[in-house]
């Protein structure tokens, strides 16, 4: 079998132990139903070895069904962005394991935190991806996919009472829409998850959830409004000198995974931005200007994050470059990002979202293949771009800050050490590299995160 079909086929593991909606039978067959009943029996009965996860033997007459498809959607409501990821399932044999075929990913900006002032308006972004939903799914299919949406940084950051009625309303558009709702399908979710769940994503990819070894790649994501590090420790000091809540366990296979794992929300990207600015939380915003080293001298402009809008510019008559930008961005991560004991060593590290995007923007990877760079690559390029800003403009006037405070991140924040390799990575195997899928799997069989 390639090796793509290989890992992809895995997911049954998770969709035939898990469960699915009352009403949402995909196969009504009597013969389908039954092995699949024996299937799950034998799956909670026997906690052994994976032989016990073959699937049994199935009548010469049930050969003869086609093969079926089935849809999961899960949107991902992020901070500066919302994310719809449909994900299509074969299962070509009524006893066989279902594969992932494929995702579609489509997104519009800005986030739903942009619309706390305007629910509706909010509601409608979701209406226009549940669109691309209908195309993508036969007719026949809506009733029994399930939706779900999942909301990050920009609304964790937002005042609780907007932040419920904008998931609010995006329950009030689930509920009109062909598809099937279940319990709790919008939720907010919480920084460890997010962190968790985008390492089973990129493990489960790469093949190395099913591999006999414990070897697993560590994952970095950097978002608009928090970023995450979660990894299988090697050694025990790492979990020893860890604060007692970066410590998440997760039972997948019969196996407990001990996994360290943060989420810093105030710490993604864009909402560094207002901190290396002094933004957050100032007032008068009417008649503030706030300045910056790490922007070009002549820039200034008005600039909206979550719903608000900043008067931003660089220091006309001062000093512009790296040695000062850095010195500012260090005031956002000093004494706030926990070093882990052991990445101070050489572990392969995935990074995805901003890492990915900003190492495209400033020439350090080709944006369609992605690549592999080493910490001290960052922090090069930073040099460059704050050094040459006017160079740089065009592409983005925060490019000089976004990279230098990538380079803090990595280097003064985690403590990664300049050769610590980074696979920096949109997608694995054509899926997106974000929670989204693990997500999907956590829906489809509680992976009881703890």
């Amino acid at each position: 079998m390639p090796q793509q079909m290989f890992l992809l086929s895995v997911v049954s593991m998770w969709l035939l132990a898990g469960y699915f909606p009352a009403e949402a039978t995909y196969y009504n067959h009597p013969l389908y139903n039954r092995h699949l009943y024996n299937y799950r029996h034998r799956i909670f009965n026997h906690h052994a070895s994976m032989d016990n996860l073959l699937p049994p033997e199935v009548p010469a007459e049930a050969e003869v069904l086609p093969p079926r498809t089935f849809h999961g959607i899960m949107f991902d409501a992020g901070s500066t962005g919302t994310r719809i990821h449909i994900y299509k399932f074969i299962q070509k044999d009524p006893a066989g394991l279902p594969v992932l075929d494929n995702e579609m990913y489509n997104a519009v900006k800005p986030g739903l935190s942009a619309y706390g002032d305007n629910p509706e308006e909010g509601g409608e972004t979701i209406r226009q991806l549940l669109k691309v939903a209908k195309k993508t799914i036969p007719k026949e299919e809506w009733w029994q996919t399930p939706v779900l949406l999942k909301a990050t940084a920009g609304l964790r950051l937002m005042p609780k009472e907007k932040a419920q009625a904008l998931l609010d309303e995006v329950k009030h558009v689930f509920d009109e829409s062909p598809f099937y709702v279940p319990k709790n399908s919008v939720t907010l979710m919480n920084g460890t998850n997010e962190g968790v769940l985008a390492w089973v994503t990129v493990n489960f990819l790469t093949g190395h959830l099913y591999a006999n070894t414990r070897k697993t790649v560590g994952i970095l994501d950097l978002g608009g409004g928090s970023t995450q590090i979660t990894f299988l420790p090697k050694s025990k000091k790492t979990v020893q000198n860890a604060p007692h809540d970066y410590i998440a366990r997760i039972n997948m296979f019969n196996t407990t995974y001990e996994l360290y794992t943060h989420s810093y929300l105030g710490n993604g990207l864009v909402a560094a931005r207002l901190a290396t600015l002094g933004a957050l939380g100032a007032d008068g915003l009417d008649y503030k200007v706030f300045t910056s080293s790490c922007l070009p001298k002549k820039f200034r402009e008005d600039w909206t994050f979550g719903g608000i809008t900043y008067k931003v510019s660089g220091i006309p008559d001062g000093y512009a470059g790296y040695k000062l930008c850095y010195h500012e961005v260090m005031r956002v991560v000093k004494g706030i990002i926990h070093q882990p004991y052991e990445v101070k060593g050489n572990s392969v590290f995935y990074a995805f979202s901003y890492y990915y995007d900003r190492a495209v923007e400033s020439g350090l990877i080709d944006g369609s293949r992605g690549g592999v760079v080493e910490v001290r690559d960052f922090k090069k390029k930073a040099k460059e771009v704050c050094n040459k800003m006017t160079k740089y403009r065009p592409i983005s006037p925060f490019l000089c800050m976004d990279m230098t405070y990538i380079t803090v991140l990595l280097k003064e924040g985690f403590g990664f050490k300049d050769n610590t390799v980074l696979q920096l990575a949109k997608k694995v195997n054509n899926v997106e590299t974000s929670w989204a899928l693990g997500a999907t799997f956590d829906y489809f069989h509680n992976l009881n995160i703890h």
